[in-house]
């Protein structure tokens, strides 16, 4: 690249400094693809093995699904990317009417508590979201 090149439209070269990354889709599970390939498009950007990127496709269904469980009807789902150098954070949530207490026993939970470095669930009043952290395995 000249000079006088510039990068593509959001291009950034991985420093140290976070990028963030947001997605906002209607609260629908047909738009569930829509999401984990940008999640395994961001994970490839922080130098994630392709075994990450399978279970990071994996975690993002498994939040995502959980989060639309709890979704009011017409929701839109708010999805935020956080990179870094072979770490990636994410945070989906919606608008819940009446959210239920986060089951930690649940198969998707034990999921993400698994493939995860870190996950969370937060569930107030009037928002569902789940929270996880994943590392790429080249960084160990």
């Amino acid at each position: 690249m000249s000079e006088t090149s510039v990068p593509a439209a959001g291009a950034t070269p991985m420093t140290g400094d976070p990028a963030e990354v947001e997605l906002r889709l209607p609260a629908d599970g047909a738009y569930a693809s829509v999401l984990r390939t940008l999640a395994a498009g961001l994970a490839a950007r922080v130098d994630f093995t392709m075994d990450d990127i399978e279970d990071l496709r994996i975690a993002v269904s498994e939040a995502a699904a959980m989060v639309l469980d709890e979704a009011a009807e017409g929701s839109v789902l708010d999805c935020v990317f956080r990179l870094q150098p072979g770490q990636l954070a994410i945070a989906i949530s919606a608008v819940a009417s009446a959210p239920e207490a986060p089951d930690y026993e649940s198969f998707g939970w034990q999921v993400l508590a698994t493939l995860a470095a870190e996950a969370a669930i937060d569930a107030t009043a009037d928002t569902y979201a789940v929270r996880l952290t994943l590392r790429s395995s080249l960084e160990s």
